[in-house]
């Protein structure tokens, strides 16, 4: 039986490494969301710090469920697990009616009822083709580009060097540095560019004084998660209710980037292996609460990771999840990573998102646009899906259940592509007969450079070209040189 590609070991040292750089790279969003709801609902410093620990622990177990998986749980691909952003709106408005504890509830019901509901999920892949594995893939790495214009910009819109000459400055440093590493022969250097940047960005930051190492000797060496620290969990239905559409935000999100890194490493994702990933993401984000953390979903950014280093192992990003849970139980390695300053993230984060929106161009461009509808498709689902990106104020004035569905611009592309997909491709009943101006392409077409290249007497024969002797002439594959 043939090895598939997420099962490749490539030993110890570059599972440290590579895992090492999966962290560093979704570090900075995995401490966001715990951070932004602990001062939404008041809680104290050290409170704060108590959520950022168990959000580092818990998608440490989830990221190790994911990849090594158990009997109707894990996908086996290599996906980083971690706290969703979908629902930091939600659990602010619940947080301010019923505390913390309401937050942890709300997860803990929506989660249980997402669990129930997977099979339903996981029998959709057939309404996942290219087409719409494509725009999801594109519009991932569009909508986090913000993320990282954010992150160079200093990451607190608050401070007062906030988009600052110099904080710009540093993150194209870092970028780079990732460019010229990853021009250099060496494979490995290529393959760790992010990573050394990162290392290389913090090391100029720390020269010209834009870091400071001085607090990473305060506080415990090692703290064990307590379990409900805050308390016993409350549960309303209201809030339940409001946190099921987060939910179902999340599966709809994690179905795609479990679709789109088993394109990128080239490995078949069935109805099956879709079930056993949502599973995981339910269980893992139905036990979170447990420790003090929230729901759990894969990281877009981790996704293109594994596109820009090519390394498609599981094993690598199980090492990853091991890291999260030593991070979540040494909180001094946490505060020795959270060195990083901001603006070296934005700088290695444009690379990395840009090479998710062109891993999704990639794929659509295996797509047939020929007399049919498809290109109409992508136009439509990646316009509907950047709405909320370019203007994320564009349903503030709609409900709030609104505004938690569309005001993700991968939901709001994935949900256009499906049904624009259903509606012209697959219920097909009523379509008219003659392509319109979408659909009408040419039957062939070849390059004027191309011509230029054939001599008199050049013939095509049995998929070889041939010159008038007979002579084979070397075809270069696609994009070669």
């Amino acid at each position: 039986m043939p090895t598939r590609p997420e099962d490749e070991k490539l030993g110890l040292f570059a599972n440290i490494a590579y895992g090492i750089q999966h962290i560093l790279t979704m570090y900075g969003g995995i401490v966001a969301v715990p951070l932004i709801v602990g001062q939404a609902a008041g809680l104290a410093p050290a409170d704060i710090g108590l959520l950022i620990t168990a959000s580092l622990f818990a998608g440490g177990l989830a990221t190790i469920l994911q990849t090594m998986g158990l009997p109707f749980f894990g996908c086996q691909l290599p996906l980083v697990q971690g706290v969703s952003f979908a629902g930091v709106a939600t659990m602010i408005t619940i947080s301010g009616n019923g505390g913390i504890q309401a937050v942890f509830g709300a997860v803990i019901a929506a989660s249980l009822i997402g669990l129930l509901i997977t099979p339903l999920f996981s029998r959709i892949t057939r309404f996942f083709p290219p087409l719409v594995a494509g725009i999801v893939i594109t519009t991932i790495g569009l909508t986090l580009m913000p993320v990282a214009g954010r992150w160079a910009m200093g990451g607190n819109s608050r401070a007062e060097d906030f988009g600052s000459s110099s904080n710009v400055l540093l993150a194209g440093v870092t970028l780079a540095i990732v460019l010229l590493l990853s021009k250099l022969g060496s494979a490995t250097i290529s393959r760790l560019s992010i990573l050394l940047a990162l290392f290389a960005g913090t090391a100029i930051a720390w020269m010209a004084g834009m870091t400071d190492f001085s607090q990473v000797g305060n506080g415990p060496t090692i703290a064990l998660p307590n379990l409900f620290h805050f308390g016993w969990p409350t549960f309303g239905t209201a809030a339940t209710l409001s946190m099921l559409i987060v939910i179902l935000v999340t599966l709809v999100e994690t179905s795609a980037d479990i679709f789109a890194v088993g394109e990128i490493v080239g490995t078949k994702v069935d109805s099956r292996r879709l079930g056993d990933g949502l599973r995981a993401d339910m269980l893992s984000s139905m036990l979170a609460p447990t420790v003090g953390s929230f729901t759990q979903s894969a990281f877009a950014q981790n996704v293109g990771l594994v596109a820009v280093t090519g390394v498609k192992s599981r094993y690598v990003v199980a090492t990853g999840g091991v890291i999260l849970v030593c991070l979540g139980l040494l909180p001094i390695m946490g505060r020795v990573v959270a060195t990083i300053p901001m603006p070296v993230l934005g700088g290695a984060g444009i690379v990395l998102f840009g090479t998710v929106t062109a891993s999704g161009i990639r794929t659509l461009a295996k797509v047939d646009y020929q007399d049919n509808m498809n290109l109409i498709i992508v136009a439509t689902s990646i316009g509907f899906g950047t709405l909320p990106i370019m203007l994320p104020e564009f349903y503030h004035h709609f409900p709030t259940w609104v505004q938690t569905i569309f005001h993700s611009g991968i939901s709001s592309s994935a949900i256009m592509a499906i049904l624009l997909n259903l509606m012209f491709n697959h219920f097909t009943t009523g379509n008219s007969q003659q392509p319109s101006v979408f659909g009408a392409a040419a039957e062939r077409v070849i390059r004027y450079t191309d011509l230029s290249q054939l001599r008199d007497g050049d013939y095509y024969l049995d998929g070889k070209m041939y010159d008038a002797e007979g002579k084979e002439i070397a075809l270069l594959p696609a994009g070669g040189h």
